[in-house]
């Protein structure tokens, strides 16, 4: 069993940042693929970005290229995701998951646990 726990959402203004962590436990962190996920209202979960165990490969959903950036910290059991030059677009719930698996997926289904979401809200 993994439990996975977000911070750091908030409300910001369209062009600011905001750095979202996840905290995970269990003691082979460094073995899972992590990622981040995003549902606004009305809409399916979709995927934003992933990471390797080891940070050796990364994938970013094309709408957040350029503009966030995922990274993990194996010490600390701790995800993040830096977001820059936010839009009133990407307000949505975030979430972050584990797939025990191999190999970064951009589908849902393929993650294993889940957080319970932290709320970002960008205004225009």
């Amino acid at each position: 069993q993994v439990q996975l726990v977000e911070s750091g959402g908030g409300l910001v203004q369209a062009g600011g940042s905001l750095r979202l962590s996840c905290a995970a436990s269990g003691r082979t962190f460094s073995s899972y693929v992590m990622a981040w996920f995003r549902q606004a209202p009305g809409k399916e979960r979709d995927f934003v970005a992933g990471i390797t165990g080891g940070g050796e490969s990364i994938d970013y959903a094309d709408s957040e290229k350029g503009r966030f950036t995922i990274s993990r910290d194996n010490a600390k059991n701790t995800v993040y995701l830096q977001m820059n030059r936010l839009k009133p677009e990407d307000t949505a719930v975030y979430y972050c998951a584990v797939r025990l698996g191999y190999g970064i997926r951009s589908a849902e289904v393929a993650y294993d646990y889940w957080g319970q979401g932290t709320q970002v809200t960008v205004s225009s």
